[in-house]
């Protein structure tokens, strides 16, 4: 799917890590709430209060996932689940247009 169709758009941007990450909160008619949004070059840690699947539209990072060993690589096309109230740290090699699905 290349676009969301019927939602309802927070026109604020949620603005994380002095820019580095910057998204916009979207909501369905249903009541389910989504992410969309950007992570530039950078390492970042994450916390999760519900559990995600982040979905890469593009982009190109590194993920260390909770109980991990080591980083795993996703490219644009692929997605990851992270588990709710858990942390997760992902190294940006090409900035990453995502969508987050919560829930």
């Amino acid at each position: 799917m290349s676009k969301f169709e019927n939602v309802s758009v927070a026109k604020k941007a949620n603005v994380y890590f002095d820019g580095a990450c910057v998204s916009h909160s979207i909501e369905f008619p249903d009541g389910t709430a989504k992410s969309v949004g950007v992570i530039l070059p950078a390492t970042l840690t994450f916390g999760t209060t519900a559990p995600e699947v982040m979905e890469l539209v593009e982009g190109h990072c590194r993920v260390t996932l909770p109980g991990a060993d080591a980083p795993v690589t996703f490219r644009g096309g692929e997605s990851f689940e992270v588990p709710a109230d858990s942390e997760f740290t992902i190294e940006v090699l090409e900035t990453v247009h995502y969508v987050c699905h919560y829930g």
